[in-house]
């Protein structure tokens, strides 16, 4: 009983209304996030199964993923919808979709525009949210398109920055794009005025 209490008691703080926050519209905010790519899960999954991987542990280690920056710009919509576009930059060697790499590191770049759908408005603290999107891609002389699907946490920092956590499946759309992760976590701060919502009722005459 008191360890359920416990648990409350530090939850609550993530759930209640931050009062300093007056924004319950994302104001446009640009972000630079740090992000590893993970292919080998991906493949994992792909020659087996998820519950396979799940079961086993084959997840792909660190020193297998590829490390890379990205540029993000968040502008709200509603309280709970957010458009996002990310640029993402990376050298890796890729893997082609029958698991074999190319033997060689070159630049990865993905763009991807997005909608995120969050739990919370401005208002709170803590904000879980879903992400779906569409994107392209270049590597060396291949483009390719993939669709973003993810799950995040955004952070409120006293109404100026936020810290952003995510985590997608790039699923590949074309021949020229394989299947995989992307984790990132990055800091955006706030490059636009406040955004209110509006009230639209009608005055009585």
């Amino acid at each position: 009983m008191n360890k359920n209490v416990g648990l409350l008691l530090a939850v609550l703080p993530l759930l209640a209304p931050a009062f300093s926050q007056e924004d319950d519209i994302q104001r446009p905010t640009l972000g630079i996030y740090f992000f590893f790519n993970d292919f080998k899960t991906a493949e994992n999954i792909r020659a087996t199964s998820l519950s396979e991987v799940l079961r086993n542990s084959q997840f792909g280690k660190l020193k297998e993923m590829s490390p890379g920056l990205a540029l993000n710009y968040i502008n709200g919509m509603s309280g709970h919808f957010d458009f996002a576009g990310t640029l993402t930059g990376s050298f890796i060697d890729y893997y082609k979709r029958d698991g074999t790499s190319l033997g060689q590191d070159n630049l990865l770049l993905e763009g991807d525009v997005s909608l995120k759908a969050k739990l919370f408005s401005n208002r709170y603290w803590v904000s879980p949210f879903a992400q779906l999107g569409a994107g392209i891609s270049k590597y060396r002389v291949y483009w390719g398109a993939f669709i973003p699907a993810g799950i995040g946490v955004q952070v409120n920092l006293f109404d100026e920055a936020f810290f952003i956590f995510n985590g997608q499946y790039r699923v590949a759309v074309t021949s020229t794009v394989s299947n995989h992760f992307f984790y990132s976590l990055g800091i955006a701060g706030n490059i636009g005025g406040r955004k209110k919502n509006v009230n639209h009722s009608v005055l009585p005459d």
